[in-house]
């Protein structure tokens, strides 16, 4: 009699349990001048509000990832590493012809498209590539580590996304050779001793399949050098992409991210830049899950507004982004297509109404 009353109080407890939860991730930076106790208390926020990991931006430093790894673990959160790959500022263990160069001459070193911080070394340089396998290396040692997150791992953007246009004064109705990178002499000559094709000579090099093809291999060779060092360490290895990869990804920046086998990717769906709605996150997130292999998961990035009220005046698409009242269809597009949840490009941008519709919407069960 005993055994059957604890064994239905345990049924009714059973059925009494909250749904489960979708996995939840965040990029997030830090810790600037923030105190352990700051750290910790933030944190433990994160965490009761319903994040289970983080992509941690905190530099190039190992031991930043272990004192605030260990506080991540302290409070229950996963903790990666997010560090930017092919963009780095110049410093003296990078040499200025290791960055890329555009159709008409002009390096990032010095004349960077876009943005100041739009730096970018060549793939193609084995100097840039052990660079890169020393700075992930100390990194992946850190025991507090779950894994590497790896950004900017790609060419610079050959066509902005149109919502980015009217910030640049921009029309970017085709490739133009001023975005169309890497025409470096070392792109231009490994990509002659493959093909017998001189670059530099053909009219129109943006018609030609074979020279993106090459560039986007220079990628995914990085990403397996990368990659084999992660796994040494223990360590898991993804990455924050653009959408697709057929429809955006590989078109825009050469990411063949479908190519590189992560152990889990998280493509950047933020909706405004391309002057879409909810739906097209779905759009992009079945197009990502049937592009990779299976069982590889898709963590669908959202891009959240930080000022919900001004988003009507607000000319910079920068501080667009996802309503409160749009971050419920966002979820369920991301997860009823696929994806094996969700990140939120900020935690910071979210606001308590944000949270109220996050709260019921993580909450819920999907199905693809």
């Amino acid at each position: 009699m005993i055994r059957l009353f604890l064994f239905l109080i345990i049924i009714a407890a059973s059925g009494c349990s909250e749904p489960d939860k979708i996995p939840v991730y965040a990029w997030l930076g830090g810790p600037g001048k923030a105190t352990d106790e700051e750290i910790k208390v933030k944190f433990k926020d994160l965490k009761e509000k319903g994040i289970d990991g983080l992509m941690y931006s905190g530099g190039q430093d190992p031991k930043t990832y272990r004192r605030v790894g260990k506080i991540a673990k302290e409070t229950g959160l996963e903790f990666h590493a997010w560090i930017p790959t092919l963009i780095q500022y110049p410093n003296p263990r990078l040499k200025e012809e290791w960055y890329m160069v555009n159709g008409v001459g002009e390096s990032t070193y010095d004349k960077p498209p876009y943005v100041g911080y739009y730096k970018f070394l060549c793939p193609s340089r084995e100097g840039v590539i052990r660079f890169l396998e020393t700075l992930y290396t100390g990194v992946a040692e850190v025991p507090e580590l779950d894994g590497i997150h790896l950004d900017y791992i790609r060419f610079p953007d050959v066509i902005l996304p149109r919502g980015l246009w009217k910030k640049y004064g921009l029309f970017m109705d085709r490739e133009y050779p001023q975005f169309d990178y890497c025409y470096c002499e070392k792109c231009v000559a490994g990509f002659k001793a493959a093909s017998g094709i001189d670059i530099r000579s053909v009219e129109d090099p943006t018609k030609v399949e074979a020279w993106k093809q090459y560039r986007k291999n220079l990628i995914t060779n990085v990403i397996k050098r990368l990659k084999k060092i992660a796994h040494s360490k223990g360590k898991a290895i993804n990455a924050a992409v653009f959408p697709g990869p057929h429809s955006v990804a590989k078109k825009i920046v050469q990411q063949e991210w479908d190519r590189w086998a992560l152990d889990a990717v998280f493509p950047m769906n933020y909706n405004d830049f391309y002057l879409e709605g909810s739906e097209w996150i779905g759009r992009v997130t079945r197009e990502a899950v049937e592009s990779v292999s299976a069982g590889q998961p898709v963590y669908s990035g959202l891009f959240i507004c930080p000022k919900p009220k001004n988003k009507a005046s607000e000319s910079d698409p920068e501080n667009h982004g996802l309503l409160p009242e749009e971050l419920e269809p966002a979820i369920r597009e991301s997860m009823e297509n696929g994806a094996a949840g969700i990140c939120l490009f900020t935690p910071g941008r979210m606001t308590e109404a944000h949270w109220s519709e996050f709260k019921k919407a993580v909450y819920k069960t999907y199905y693809d």
